[in-house]
C-alpha cells in the first residue's frame, strides 16, 4: 500500500513540475517575439560632418523582443549595414583638397530596453499601438576600406597615420568596438500575432577610426613609405597637389557616428495572452 502511495505521489509531483515548466515556457513564448528589419544606414564623421542620410546604404537584421509589461520591453538585435563618404562631395574647399574616401561594412550585436509611451500589448485590441524610445549597448565590427588602383584596400592594416611604425606611438585601432544605439520608433499590431514598427536610431561610437581618419597628423610621405610602404603613404595624403598636406587629418575632438533605420516586422513565438496586464 505504501509503495503504491509513493508511486502516486511521485507521479503527481512529476505532473505538477512538468505542468509548471510547460506553463512557464508557454508564458515566456507568449511574451516573446522575433522578427526582421530592413532599411538604411549612413555615417557622420570627419568625411561627412552634418549631412544626415547622405550616401545611405541598405541595412537589415534580426530582432528579438520580450514583453515585460505594457510600458517596457527587453530587446536584442543583430544588424548588418554599410557606410561610406567622400571628400570630393563636400562643399568645403579644404576637405575637397584632402580628397579622402572610405567605405565600411558594419556588423552590429546589441541588447537593451524599449520604453513605450502608451500602454501596449501585442494581440490586444485596446492597447494596440504606441510610440516608443530605445537605448541599447553592444559591439560592432567595421572594416574601413578605400578604392586604390581599381581595388578596395583595407586601411587598418597599412597604417595611414603611421600606426605600428617608429614615426608615432600609435598602434592599430581595433576593428571591433563598443557602440550605444538609441532612438525612437512607432509600432502597432498587425492582427493578434504580429507587430509593424518604424524605427530611427543613431549610434554613439567610441572610435574616431570608422573612416580611418583619426587624431593623427599628416606625416612625411617619404618617411611613411619607408616605414609602412608606398600604399600607406599614398593613401594617407590623397591631395591632388604636389604640396605635402600639413596639420591634423581629422577632428580630434569628436568620435564617429552612424545610423540605422527602417521598418520591422515581429511575430509572437507563442499564443499571445489577449488579456491586458501591466
Amino acid at each position: 500500500m505504501m509503495i503504491k502511495f509513493k508511486i502516486v505521489l511521485i507521479s503527481f509531483l512529476v505532473f505538477l513540475t512538468t505542468k509548471s515548466a510547460f506553463t512557464q515556457l508557454e508564458n515566456f513564448a507568449s511574451r516573446s517575439s522575433l522578427g526582421f528589419m530592413v532599411g538604411g544606414s549612413y555615417y557622420i564623421g570627419d568625411l561627412n560632418k552634418y549631412d544626415h542620410f547622405n550616401n545611405t546604404n541598405l541595412s537589415f537584421g534580426l530582432i528579438y523582443r520580450y514583453h515585460v509589461n505594457s510600458r517596457l520591453e527587453l530587446r536584442g538585435a543583430f544588424r548588418y549595414g554599410k557606410v561610406e563618404a567622400y571628400d570630393s562631395e563636400s562643399g568645403n574647399p579644404d576637405q575637397i583638397a584632402r580628397n579622402l574616401s572610405f567605405e565600411s561594412t558594419i556588423f552590429e550585436l546589441t541588447g537593451g530596453i524599449e520604453f513605450n509611451y502608451l500602454n501596449y500589448k501585442m494581440g490586444n485590441d485596446e492597447y494596440f499601438f504606441t510610440p516608443y524610445m530605445f537605448i541599447d549597448i553592444g559591439v560592432f565590427q567595421m572594416d574601413p576600406q578605400t578604392e586604390y588602383n581599381g581595388e578596395l584596400v583595407s586601411l587598418q592594416s597599412i597604417g595611414t597615420e603611421g600606426q605600428n611604425s617608429e614615426l608615432t606611438d600609435k598602434n592599430s585601432y581595433l576593428l571591433t568596438q563598443l557602440v550605444v544605439p538609441f532612438g525612437i520608433g512607432f509600432k502597432f499590431n498587425l492582427g493578434s500575432r504580429a507587430t509593424f514598427s518604424l524605427e530611427y536610431g543613431i549610434r554613439k561610437t567610441f572610435t574616431d577610426y570608422l573612416d580611418d581618419v583619426g587624431t593623427g597628423s599628416y606625416l612625411n610621405r617619404d618617411e611613411l613609405a619607408q616605414q609602412n610602404g608606398n600604399i600607406a603613404a599614398n593613401l594617407s595624403d590623397r591631395s591632388s597637389t604636389d604640396n605635402q598636406m600639413t596639420g591634423n587629418r581629422g577632428n580630434a575632438e569628436t568620435k564617429d557616428w552612424y545610423s540605422m533605420f527602417g521598418i520591422m516586422f515581429t511575430f509572437s513565438l507563442g499564443n499571445p495572452d489577449t488579456c491586458y496586464y501591466r
